[in-house]
């Protein structure tokens, strides 16, 4: 008896400790979780290293605080590199290695094509439809294939003529509407003492600009479509481009452009401009901001805005232009990534955000939100009206053309701008590019 008392006890005791141990298990449940939360790491690479890109890379630093101030464990890690370096070679050798950084910033269009067909961009069309983002938009077709979303633009963008007005009164000049009153222009600037177009074309594609309005005007919009999608019947060696290209040839020869123009930074161009040694200036919207001069603080003032000629007075003078810029994410990114990138984008796509590209940095909006002209300065709110009263724009070219003839459609240019070449020999390295690009593409096409 006495034994089985003994053994009634350990039973017991032995039950009470299970009990206990049962107990501070499930107190210590959540904590023990809360500890073992995943750790993670998002690489996020950008190309705002610009003076004109400021206040977009202020408003993206707030936004990476914020989210980690939010999520404890998720570090970004946001790191900027040159656009030229970042877009034509540092992630197009990424993703031929499967190795881009988990989110990036990239311009739609031709350049992530070949990311799309290669599966390296996350299709966001999903997500879009869940976040109930997708109408917010004011135009994805840009980041847009086979109805599939691979990519979220966060501005828009113009590229007008910007002028001097005090210099146009003094000269009693009037804004040219046509490109022949703009030839007149050019030359009157030029015997008055004044350069006429600020340019700087160290990072080439601002030279580029004058080549597709050029294009643009002489052949209208069916050309590049034409050649863009690869028809055989067409080539960049025809007469109407023959007539752009040598037109941005007599300009170089009149020196309508910048001394060294290959040479010099955007922001020695717009220094140009805003000391009034230049009377034009032909580039995007974000470059609005470097106007603000702290040594001429009135400049604003003195900015008109216009769209690049037109051929005559009655054909339309569209505008280049388009919702460009954007982020898109690598397609590799596992469950927990994925979902600490979508939650990323939530919070740079809000309409806070949108407001503050437009009154910081002067950005035409991405999304459909509201904007006061008043407190964005004349300039922009010129800008916002062009784009309002155009009813045509097109892409520019270094948008739509395949990153290959893109690249040599640059270099040609910065040749012409060089003195390197002449408009016949440009136009027939573009076509070789071409028909190069397009050779191969077939090619590969048909080993699928």
């Amino acid at each position: 008896m006495r034994g089985f008392w003994n053994w009634g006890w350990v039973l017991g005791y032995a039950a009470l400790l299970a009990l206990s141990v049962l107990w501070v298990t499930i107190q210590n449940q959540e904590p023990l979780e809360a500890v073992q939360e995943e750790k993670i790491t998002l690489t996020f690479r950008h190309f705002w290293n610009k003076e004109h890109d400021k206040q977009v890379l202020d408003i993206f630093e707030d936004i990476v605080e914020d989210y980690q101030a939010a999520h404890p464990n998720v570090k970004i890690s946001f790191e900027g590199m040159d656009q030229t370096i970042h877009r034509e070679q540092k992630l197009k050798s990424e993703m031929v290695t499967g190795t881009p950084p988990d989110m990036f910033v990239l311009f739609g269009g031709a350049e992530i094509e070949p990311y799309v067909r290669s599966n390296r961009l996350m299709d966001l069309t999903s997500f879009l439809a869940a976040s109930g983002m997708g109408e917010k938009f004011r135009d994805l077709h840009l980041w847009t294939f086979d109805n599939r979303v691979y990519g979220l633009p966060f501005e828009g963008n113009a590229e007008p003529i910007y002028y001097n007005r005090t210099i146009f009164r003094r000269l009693g000049l009037t804004p040219p509407g046509t490109l022949e009153e703009l030839n007149q222009t050019v030359r009157i600037l030029k015997d008055r003492g004044y350069i006429p177009f600020a340019l700087g074309n160290e990072d080439r594609w601002p030279g580029g600009i004058f080549a597709h309005y050029l294009m643009d005007r002489y052949a209208g919009p069916e050309m590049i479509e034409a050649l863009i999608q690869g028809r055989a019947d067409v080539s960049f060696q025809n007469r109407s481009y023959e007539q752009a290209f040598r037109h941005l040839e007599r300009w170089i020869e009149e020196e309508a452009f910048s001394p060294n123009s290959n040479d010099l930074s955007t922001e020695e161009a717009i220094q140009l401009f805003t000391s009034g040694q230049a009377a034009m200036y032909v580039n995007g919207n974000w470059d609005i901001g470097l106007f603000r001069s702290e040594h001429y603080p009135e400049f604003q003032n003195e900015v008109g805005v216009i769209p690049f000629p037109a051929m005559s007075a009655n054909r339309p003078a569209s505008v280049a232009g388009g919702y460009t810029i954007g982020i898109g994410l690598s397609s590799d990114l596992d469950e927990a990534k994925r979902e600490a990138a979508y939650e990323l984008l939530k919070m740079v796509y809000t309409t806070e955000v949108q407001s503050r590209l437009v009154y910081e940095a002067m950005r035409i909006p991405s999304m459909k939100v509201e904007f006061d002209p008043d407190r964005t300065g004349p300039v922009f709110a010129q800008v916002i009206e062009l784009m309002e009263s155009t009813p045509d724009s097109f892409v520019p070219y270094d948008n739509i053309l395949s990153p290959e003839v893109k690249k040599t459609f640059l270099k040609v240019v910065e040749d012409l701008l060089g003195g390197r070449l002449t408009a016949g020999s440009a136009l027939e390295q573009i076509q070789q590019t071409s028909l190069q690009y397009w050779e191969l593409r077939r090619s590969s096409a048909a080993g699928e």
